[in-house]
């Protein structure tokens, strides 16, 4: 089990029956770093044998991510206090990655001086294996949620991307239209070939047209030179048209006949050419309604109705704002370079109670701006925007006092009026007020009188 040390304290053969029996790994170090013991746990953990470990330096055995500057052992010998339960991992005789928890302690002698640390390592294989399914559940793609709205999604996702048929995507601004699309991409036998996105709603009507399908030299002033649309540069791939509820009816015509011919024409051009794409389309829109009122053709509706995905607002969704933050968090802290360690319960409650008009991308942008402001604390109330703090919790707060005091106002007035049998004069005695006021009180809420004298009283507003 170990290297006898004259100032070692001796390890009895309970110790040592007890550290072979343990399903963690343990092994010990001296002060050059060499392993002084290594348990049967360790060896099969590591797939290294407890003869090739003991005299070799820890860093050759376990070759982990902890290894040199990090090394908590290290750092646990230069504090003197223990680390429990950190997350590494190190690389097995196979080269295989395995995760690990590990912890340390001081290892002394009989006189209390410090001959080398101990540690002990637990494999998390099995818990990173559950997790990453459990995970699998909530994630297609790049898309996350807890939500059963999302889940029902979820589930048709795959049949769906492995389809050719047009999609419809409809959805809120903000609630992922683009990143459905993205991901429908990526699971497509099409996911080798390009990925195009088109904002419909961001080009007027003449632009938008040569945009998608390209124009010939020569077509109009100014056209010195060829130029490929983009449904020649989605060739092979996949095009997307969000906000195609912008698009005017002309420019429906022609879309209608790539749906219906998969074929375009550029302009200037004498013939057509083939459209080898997915089309998937998005819009914020009721396109129901918009055939209603004549703005948008039926017949294109119909192409591009084959096959709806609908996707629900954030707040019918709040069960999915902590996985949402936590990805948002993951990912600011790697394009800025930065160690933010997560949200307080206190944020995070706010953001739970929020409504989120601007659905996810509103999310998005209230955590990078909270990027800006923490450092690398943990997000507080303090670095959220102001419409999910105080300002606007105040407003609302006001305003439900004014509601909820009129409605008392209203009940006491409807009381005193009919205990004094409706006399105005009685009643405002009896509230304790000037009868104009109860006159002024009654006329701003609307307050009826019974019929008297075949006439219904009404104080105007």
């Amino acid at each position: 089990m170990k290297i006898p040390k004259d100032d070692a304290p001796p390890i009895t053969p309970l110790t040592e029956a007890i550290l072979e029996s343990i399903s963690d790994g343990v092994f010990t170090v001296d002060k050059e770093w060499r392993i002084t013991s290594f348990n049967r746990a360790a060896e099969v953990i590591t797939g290294v044998s407890r003869k090739e470990a003991i005299g070799r330096r820890c860093a050759d055995v376990f070759r982990s991510n902890m290894c040199g500057a990090a090394c908590a052992l290290q750092q646990t010998l230069k504090t003197g206090k223990p680390i429990i339960g950190k997350s590494a991992y190190i690389v097995d005789s196979n080269g295989s990655r395995i995760p690990i928890s590990i912890s340390t302690a001081v290892l002394r002698d009989r006189h209390d001086r410090v001959i080398g640390g101990a540690e002990t390592f637990r494999d998390l294989s099995e818990i990173e294996a559950l997790r990453h399914e459990l995970e699998g559940k909530f994630r297609v793609g790049d898309l996350i949620s807890r939500s059963p709205l999302m889940q029902r999604v979820f589930e048709v996702l795959p049949a769906i991307a492995v389809s050719p048929s047009t999609v419809l995507i409809l959805g809120d601004t903000g609630t992922g239209k683009e990143l459905v699309a993205r991901t429908l991409h990526s699971l497509s036998p099409r996911n080798q070939g390009p990925f195009i996105a088109v904002n419909c709603g961001a080009l007027p009507d003449t632009l938008l047209e040569s945009e998608l399908f390209g124009y010939k030299a020569g077509a109009f002033t100014g056209a010195i030179k060829d130029k490929p649309g983009r449904f020649k540069l989605a060739k092979g791939g996949t095009i997307f048209l969000d906000e195609i509820g912008e698009v005017s009816p002309a420019l429906q015509v022609r879309l209608l006949r790539v749906l219906q011919e998969r074929t375009y024409e550029p302009l200037g051009a004498t013939h057509s050419e083939a459209a080898d794409v997915r089309v998937i389309v998005a819009t914020n829109k009721d396109l129901m309604e918009q055939v209603r009122q004549g703005l948008f053709r039926d017949d294109l509706y119909y192409r591009v109705n084959v096959v709806r995905i609908e996707l629900p607002p954030l707040r019918r969704r709040k069960e999915d704002v902590p996985m949402l933050v936590d990805q948002f968090i993951a990912r600011f802290n790697r394009l800025q370079q930065k160690a933010v360690r997560g949200i307080t319960t206190e944020a995070l409650s706010l953001l739970m109670a929020y409504e989120w008009p601007g659905n996810i991308r509103e999310l998005e942008n209230a955590i990078e701006r909270a990027f800006i402001l923490c450092g690398d604390e943990r997000i507080g109330i303090a670095h959220l925007p102001g419409e999910l703090t105080g300002q606007r919790v105040a407003e609302s707060t006001d305003a439900d006092m004014r509601s909820a005091h009129e409605v008392l106002d209203a009940q006491a007035i409807h009381a005193a009026l009919k205990h004094t049998a409706y006399n105005r004069t009685e009643a405002a005695r009896e509230l304790g007020i000037h009868k104009t006021t109860l006159f002024r009180r009654m006329k701003k809420l609307g307050i009826l009188l019974p019929e008297e004298d075949g006439r219904t009283r009404h104080i105007k507003q």
